[in-house]
């Protein structure tokens, strides 16, 4: 599934294409998709005027004229795609919004095969699937003793705690196991024994491999592409994620993995303690 750093660099792709541009036509393939769409929703989006383009977590937010926005969730295989010609619509391009008010047309088409995503349009106030959520990792709000306070009553592995939106937003399974390999801290390990020294390397760490990432476009490990078609190059720079039985690129160690809570975690037992 798409985590903070895909998101952010599909936002980051579609600002010139749709932003202070308005959708001159709107195309929508099936009612739903993980869940029910808004009714009429073609009708909806057709000659809105679009405004800034934001990222909350894992979701995509694009603010319209009228004081909505529209929500996105990418799911498990959900894609967006920037084309500069009119594209022939595909079995599973459920979205297609064609863009007026600039020189280079443009036409942008969600696609989802499994249809894990979600479209929604919203008013004022907090979307219910927004509401709740832990501070963005690269903003003001986040540090190591924000971090440490939401660890301190949790007696779960601290891996399952990232994993937790409450916690922090857009944090998912590879950077997750990422960031804790860069702060040396092993998934076992109980969440309130994050303090201090390991607070502040597990932040740093955070907020580093999330960068890092967000630079190289994200990580393609199956269904990931940028708006422009590119891969994201993250995934030649994965220290644990995937490798288990590989070395570790620091101490020689042969990576490990482990499941918690359904998910598999990677870890370098060398490394991490």
């Amino acid at each position: 599934m798409p985590e903070l750093p895909e998101v952010e660099t599909v936002r980051r792709a579609l600002v010139p294409a749709m932003e202070g541009r308005r959708i001159s036509n709107a195309y929508i393939g099936r009612p739903d998709l993980r869940w029910p769409l808004p009714d009429n929703l073609a009708a909806r989006l057709t000659g809105r005027m679009v405004g800034p383009l934001s990222r909350r977590g894992k979701f995509l937010l694009v603010s319209l004229d009228g004081d909505e926005t529209m929500l996105m969730h990418l799911g498990m295989s959900g894609s967006v795609r920037i084309h500069h010609k009119r594209p022939a619509i595909g079995r599973h391009d459920h979205m297609v919004l064609e863009m007026a008010g600039a020189a280079a047309p443009a036409w942008i088409v969600f696609n989802d095969p499994r249809r894990f995503g979600w479209i929604d349009l919203f008013g004022d106030g907090t979307h219910p699937m927004l509401a709740g959520m832990g501070p963005e990792p690269l903003g003001n709000e986040f540090s190591a003793a924000t971090l440490m306070d939401g660890l301190a009553a949790r007696r779960g592995p601290v891996k399952t705690a990232l994993l937790d939106q409450r916690l922090v937003a857009g944090i998912g399974n590879i950077y997750a196991c990422e960031a804790l390999f860069g702060a040396g801290i092993s998934p076992r390990r109980r969440s309130y024994t994050i303090r201090r020294q390991r607070a502040d390397r597990l932040a740093a760490a955070i907020k580093d491999v999330l960068v890092r990432a967000i630079e190289d476009g994200g990580t393609s490990l199956r269904d990931h592409v940028q708006p422009g078609g590119e891969i994201g190059y993250f995934v030649q720079r994965l220290s644990v994620y995937g490798r288990a039985g590989a070395p570790c690129h620091s101490c020689g160690t042969p990576i490990r993995s482990l499941v918690q809570s359904g998910r598999s975690s990677f870890y370098c037992p060398g490394c991490q303690r």
